[in-house]
């Protein structure tokens, strides 16, 4: 499968991805090793403090990991995730997580993802590994 179809697939599956459009997580930009997902702060997000919960910002954190580390079209799974929250977000508002790939081997890649509000201020990071399988994406 070339570049683009697999751009393309992962564009369509992330457009219907149900947790997705549960969460309001979506992508705004993909290249091979690369993606950028935004989400819109809501208050079914937040915590028992009325802060957006970490597992949210975990989700886009997530969501921008598996794009970009899907997107050479062979399926990778996540090995290890390690996030620092450096700021709580601001109570409205847009985040952006964007992931880079900074190393692929065969069987192994790894991501450096960061979260930034609307203003670019720095909200978590994260340094992701992946095992990347030799199955094509099934889709």
């Amino acid at each position: 499968m070339t570049s683009d179809l697999v751009l393309e697939s992962i564009i369509t599956r992330v457009e219907n991805e149900p947790y997705a459009k549960k969460t309001g997580l979506k992508l705004i930009k993909i290249e091979p090793g690369y993606a950028l997902v935004e989400m819109t702060l809501k208050d079914d997000l937040k915590n028992i403090f009325n802060m957006t919960h970490g597992g949210a910002i975990f989700s886009l954190i997530d969501e921008a990991f598996e794009i970009s580390v899907n997107s050479h079209g062979t399926v990778a799974v996540a090995l290890n995730m390690s996030v620092t929250f450096h700021r709580t977000p601001k109570k409205e508002g847009i985040l952006r997580a964007e992931s880079r790939e900074i190393y692929k081997s065969k069987k192994t890649a790894s991501y450096d993802i960061k979260v930034t509000d609307e203003d670019g201020d720095l909200i978590a990071s994260c340094n992701a590994l992946a095992y990347r399988k030799q199955d094509s994406l099934p889709f």
